[in-house]
């Protein structure tokens, strides 16, 4: 699998053009007023102190530690926990109870440079990395999961697909509105295909230089208020998986509509919902890609898009510690506290060490996809792996806080059902094991 731009080695003077807000003062370090956005600062302090080339590759500042981060790095995880507490945590509560996101938290993502942070200087953006957009999904996701969800969909998958497959006119069009203002939504499950995605029934027909898609998708996180949708359709049911298309909608697109909203069990502040087509006209230049080729873009982005759930469900599983143990070391029982029992002393050690192998198996699965490496198998691994800590931790947490964990008083069991979509979407835990037997077998086969 091809490599893609981490980083730009351009100097300073070319983020002149970029007119987003940002924070003057980065968590512990304060950053001289400027008028770049805060990737970009970023960025350019990697660049100019380290000389990285355009395509780096594995080496930090300490190239066998993939969970040593550079200072830039450093500064970027501080800057997202710093947004997640000051701006988010006010509002998770009145969020998950209306299951409405509150859209000025939508607006700081995009006014701090956390969306599509890949994207090159030439399209407006700061040129990061895969691995930065994760650092940002998992300390979101150590507040409130429902917010990471939508940056991680369109950092992780929707960019990545424009960046790779979009004509020049397409990425001219597109990229800079995913930096500055625009949602997106990555279209593919529907009633029929959920794990068997590419049993997909939703067609496009050829008309003149248009397609007319009709059908209907399921799933659709960020839909109710995602201005842009990448769709995968069948242009050829004929031809089965190999008909699949991928095509880049807009949301005022005449016959394209947004359907019910799921009532879900956690996340419940990320829209999902139902998007529906009815003789939907798409000029043929909105295909992404080759016509065809759709079901290739796919499997290649969720391969790699698994990781930033990864990161989601570390961070959901840290921050859920983070709530929990200060508690246990508080609370008295039996004339001392709770921590001071070594049972208890013990749950937690070996939860915190399942969440600090899991954190570095995703770190070594985003830096290894950023150094131009397949990662189908370690990706699998940490998505697999991750959602099974969140769900082991989320659960024990609630034990150790005793009844009050089982009440909304505490935030305990929300991370507890936020958790549980980590073994079901972007793949379920079954389906990452199949992945993963595949690959060990393949392996053998070439003598690995």
């Amino acid at each position: 699998m091809a490599a893609r731009m981490m980083m730009s080695s351009r100097t300073l003077s070319s983020f002149g053009a970029l007119k987003l807000p940002l924070l003057n003062t980065i968590a512990r370090k304060t950053i001289t007023p400027c008028t770049q956005p805060l990737a970009s600062r970023i960025i350019h302090r990697t660049l100019s102190s380290s000389g990285l080339p355009q395509q780096p590759s594995l080496n930090v500042e300490n190239p066998t530690a993939a969970t040593l981060l550079s200072d830039e790095e450093q500064m970027l995880k501080d800057a997202a926990a710093k947004f997640a507490q000051d701006k988010m945590a006010p509002l998770v509560k009145q969020m998950d109870e209306t299951g409405v996101m509150d859209m000025g938290i939508i607006d700081g993502l995009f006014e701090h440079g956390f969306m599509s942070i890949e994207v090159p200087e030439k399209y407006g953006g700061p040129g990061s990395s895969f691995f930065a957009s994760n650092l940002i999904v998992e300390e979101l996701s150590k507040v409130d999961a429902s917010v990471a969800v939508g940056l991680d969909i369109q950092n992780t998958l929707n960019t990545t697909l424009l960046l790779q497959y979009g004509t020049e006119e397409q990425k001219q069009r597109y990229l800079p509105r995913f930096i500055t203002d625009t949602f997106t939504s990555f279209c593919l499950s529907e009633p029929q295909s959920g794990s068997d995605a590419f049993a997909m029934k939703t067609n496009a027909r050829k008309d003149g230089d248009h397609y007319v898609i009709n059908g209907s998708k399921i799933w659709i996180s960020n839909a109710a208020f995602a201005k842009v949708f990448l769709v995968f359709v069948n242009a050829d049911l004929t031809k089965g998986y190999r008909g699949i298309t991928a095509f880049i909608i807009d949301r005022d697109t005449e016959g394209f509509s947004i359907g019910r909203k799921e009532d879900k069990l956690g996340l419940r502040a990320s829209p999902t919902c139902e998007i529906n087509f009815d003789n939907v006209r798409v000029h043929e230049s909105q295909v992404l890609g080759e016509v065809g080729q759709g079901y290739k873009y796919c499997i290649g982005v969720l391969n790699e898009g698994r990781i930033g759930i990864a990161s989601q469900m570390i961070g959901l599983a840290q921050g859920c510690m983070d709530h929990t143990v200060p508690y246990v070391m508080e609370r008295e029982q039996f004339g001392q506290k709770l921590w001071d029992f070594q049972a208890m002393q013990h749950q937690i050690a070996h939860i915190q060490t399942q969440i600090e192998v899991a954190r570095t198996m995703v770190y070594n699965a985003a830096r290894l996809r950023d150094a131009g490496y397949q990662v189908i198998k370690e990706a699998s691994m940490a998505k697999y792996f991750a959602g099974e800590v969140a769900t082991q931790t989320t659960s024990k947490c609630i034990e150790w806080m005793g009844g009050v964990g089982f009440t909304k008083d505490y935030p305990i069991e929300k991370y507890y059902r936020d958790c549980k979509i980590g073994t079901i979407y972007e793949g379920t835990s079954n389906i990452q094991l199949n992945t993963i037997a595949k690959c060990i077998k393949d392996e053998k086969a070439r003598g690995v």
